[in-house]
């Protein structure tokens, strides 16, 4: 099979198109994953190379021995994966011990993986684990709304939790675990690896000060349908902001009866 007619190849750039034209992309921000399955690598396997050359991953993620990967290249923009995949996205395969890679497949004209790769792979590594195999999906984007309340609301998980649930009658289903926050970090390094692979244990989504949103996602539609979600949430609270603020909202009898209607629990921390 031509590896470009596969469809979890074709869903991916798909992402990474949608992604730019919401303007979460400026240059080469944002990065994407995609845990790929048996039967999916098994029908491009042609196409691949595998020669050995190791690259530490920066993380251990045992978990993930032998698994392959689609994800983007470092450097490389979301708006040039439409035009030319195989310069702009890779497939990886993790050793059979978890610590390195090597690429197989994609950025054909020189190039490595996300330098956000080993806060993927954690971030892989930590929801494979719950979700039992089925997540798949990491994906970080440059949100601006999302960023721009990361200047004035207070950074904990309760505060961004409670305000976004409270802009649409839909977010706290949608995100009904919550949302988590992390101070300003640097990015790529495995500080934030760790600190988001934590957060990950019970969020789904994670705020990075100043800088953006992860998120993950049992795949490629829920992840991005994830990331719009919350983006839209914090543009409705900015907005709401620029009008004065709330005269009335969803109060928390609201949410409790919407949590009972659809089977979910929401953490009580976030409720009082």
């Amino acid at each position: 099979m031509d590896i470009l007619k596969a469809e979890f190849i074709k869903g991916f750039i798909r992402l990474t198109e949608d992604g730019f034209q919401k303007g979460w992309h400026e240059r080469n921000g944002g990065n994407l994953s995609y845990r790929i399955s048996i039967e999916e690598i098994d029908s491009v396997k042609e196409n691949l190379k595998e020669n050995h050359q190791w690259t530490r991953i920066g993380v251990a993620v045992p978990e993930l021995a032998g698994e392959y990967f689609l994800v983007t290249g470092s450097g490389k923009y979301m708006r040039n994966v439409v035009l030319a995949p195989q310069d702009n996205i890779a497939i990886i395969k993790i050793d059979d011990h978890g610590l390195n890679y090597e690429v197989v497949w994609g950025v054909k004209n020189g190039g490595v993986p996300t330098s956000e790769l080993s806060t993927h792979l954690a971030n892989h590594s930590i929801k494979k684990q719950l979700s039992k195999g089925k997540n798949r999906v990491i994906y970080h984007a440059h949100t601006p709304n999302l960023m721009a309340l990361t200047f004035v609301l207070p950074l904990e998980d309760k505060v961004f939790t409670r305000e976004l649930w409270e802009m649409a009658t839909e977010n706290s289903i949608v995100f009904h675990q919550g949302i988590g926050v992390l101070p300003w970090m640097i990015a790529g390094s495995a500080d934030i690896a760790e600190a988001t692979a934590s957060l990950m244990k019970k969020y789904d989504a994670v705020v990075w000060a100043y800088h953006g949103l992860f998120v993950a996602g049992n795949n490629l539609d829920e992840a991005f349908g994830l990331m719009d979600t919350i983006e839209k949430a914090a543009e409705i609270y900015s907005r709401v902001m620029s009008m004065g603020g709330k005269k009335h909202t969803i109060t928390k009898e609201n949410l409790l009866n919407l949590a009972e209607s659809f089977s979910l629990k929401l953490p009580t921390e976030f409720l009082d």
